[in-house]
This record gives structure tokens, sequence and C-alpha cells, in this order.
């Protein structure tokens, strides 16, 4: 059995985390990180019941490792899927996008581990009162919806504010960044935006092809005028037209994130990256090449070690 905490709450062999990506994070991919000995999640995002059932099903004749499913709590779906999570004994749940405080008893009766996604030292302090294994502490570098702090500047307080393990998230794409985590206090990573290169990653190609063609400032934030929804994606002509509504003297939190509605959809299935939201972190200039989700894991976790050789942090 591992020594590392978060590979024995969860029963992972590397602490390595799949991102939650809605439209993006399905069976298959997760399949594939768990098989390779880390966490894969399947995002819940704002799918009926009926399907992240479906998604349950199948990771589970995909593979027989831990999986997780992440729960976006300010879905429409939110209450079912969350029941459903319990019922179907998931074995690690992640949330986002709000507190899931009442939810938490339920999963924890069904053996279900509990790791909440946070973004402030308040947020990592009321998801442990709540209940939860662990927290993952992710920064603004990621993709999708992210809060105001930076992973560099996050993850220590958080380390210093909760007395169970904390995952780092945000800005981390090889051993690099995992060695600088676990030397911030993280006791594992989670990663997102290079797993959209994995051979298994199902996304549509014309969105691979965007991440992969990316550089070091291709990502822009939207969302930040009513500080409700700050986003972060790749720059395009939909983040465009977004940025002029956003900031036009006539904008109102309603029409704002009214312009979001559907938009990753259109880029990740239907491949339209123009007019789409291609949701992105800022490490996707260090995403060039496509590998398997087992390659990606297994360089992260041999550079973090040989970083860390020695050391009593060494994951």
């Amino acid at each position: 059995m591992s020594s590392n905490p978060i590979c024995r709450l969860t029963g992972i062999e590397k602490p390595v985390f799949q991102g939650g990506m809605a439209w993006i994070s399905e069976a298959n991919l997760a399949a594939a990180v768990s098989n390779a000995g880390g966490l894969g999640i399947i995002s819940a995002g704002n799918a009926p019941e009926s399907c992240v059932s479906q998604q349950i099903d199948l990771i589970r004749t995909l593979t027989d490792r831990p999986f997780g499913v992440n729960l976006m709590l300010q879905s429409p779906s939110a209450e079912a899927v969350a029941h459903l999570l319990a019922k179907k004994r998931v074995p690690v749940i992640t949330t986002g996008a709000g507190s899931a405080g009442k939810f938490i008893p339920e999963w924890k009766e069904a053996g279900c581990v509990v790791i909440p996604v946070v973004a402030s030292v308040a947020m990592a302090k009321m998801a442990v009162r709540s209940g939860a294994d662990a927290v993952i502490a992710e920064g603004g570098e990621s993709g999708g919806h992210i809060g105001e702090l930076t992973t560099m500047a996050l993850v220590p307080q958080v380390c210093d504010a909760v007395d169970v393990p904390v995952i780092a998230a945000g800005g981390i794409a090889d051993g690099r960044g995992m060695a600088a985590a676990m030397c911030l206090g993280a006791r594992g990573v989670q990663m997102g935006t290079v797993f959209l290169s994995a051979q298994e990653c199902r996304v549509h190609e014309n969105y691979k092809q965007a991440v992969l063609s990316a550089g070091d400032i291709s990502t822009v934030v939207t969302g930040r005028r009513f500080q409700a929804s700050s986003c972060r994606c790749i720059k395009n002509s939909f983040t465009r037209e977004f940025l002029r509504r956003e900031y036009s003297p006539e904008a109102t939190p309603e029409k704002i994130a009214s312009l979001g509605v559907g938009a990753l959809r259109t880029a990740a299935v239907d491949g339209d990256v123009k007019n789409g939201c291609v949701l992105a972190g800022q490490i996707s200039g260090m995403v060039n090449s496509r590998r398997t989700a087992a390659e990606i894991i297994d360089s992260t976790l041999s550079g973090c070690r040989e970083l860390l050789k020695g050391t009593e942090i060494c994951p």
C-alpha cells in the first residue's frame, strides 16, 4: 500500500487526478486514466441523471479500478445526480460551483470519498467542516471556471488551514509542476488541460488541435466584470465578442451569463473552435504532443520523483 495519503484514501496507485471537464471527461478517458493508476473522473456537467448513470455503468465495464464523478452543483440536475452517485456507490466524488454540504452525509453513508474543488481558504474550511475527506485547491491558471488566487498562492494557504490532504490543480502539466505542488504542501495533483491531448480523449479534433497549437498567452478570462462566472478559455471570435458585450454599458449579469449557454458544446462536440468556447488552462503552450493517458501520468510522476529524489515529500 502506498504511503501517500491520497493514494490510501482513494485506492489509486499514483496521486494524479484527471480533472472533470464538461463534454470532455467521459467514461473512456476516465477509464484510461484509472487503468494507468491515476484517478479518472467523469464530468456530470449539466447532463441529466440518465446520462450520468450510463457513463457510470460504462466505466465499470472498462476498468475495475477506482474512478470519480465530478458534480457541478449549479447544474439543474445536481440534486438528482447527487442521489444517483450515492445509489451507484461511486468511489470518489469531486464537486465544484457551490457547497456540497447537504449531500455529503448521504455520500459518506454510501462509502463514497468526497473531495470538493475549492478556490479559497474559506471554501476549503467550509468543505472540511461539512465532512470532506480531502480538497482540491484549484488556482486561476486552470481552464474553465476559476477563482482569483493563483495556484502558487492558494495551495500553501489551504494546506496550512485544513487538516485533510490537499490536491493541487491549475497550471500543472508535467513533473516540474507536480514537484512544485508537493513542495507547497500538496499530496497529489489534478490535471485537466494536458489530458485534452491524450489519445483516449474523444473531444472533437478541432478542439484538440486548438490546444496543441496554443502558446503561453493564448488564453483569456471572460466573465470577470460581475465576478460570478470567470472562465478561462482560448482566445477566438467567441471570446472577443463575449468581452465586447461584457464591458458594454448595457451589460447585466443575466445578459452576460446567457452568452455562454451552449458555447462549450459548440466547440467540444461540434468542433466550431471559432464561435464556441474552448476551455483550456494557461499551460496550453506546454501541451504540444499526443500521448496516451498512461504516458502523461508516468512522465509526470517520474519527472517529479527525479526532482524530489531523496526528500521526504517524494511521492
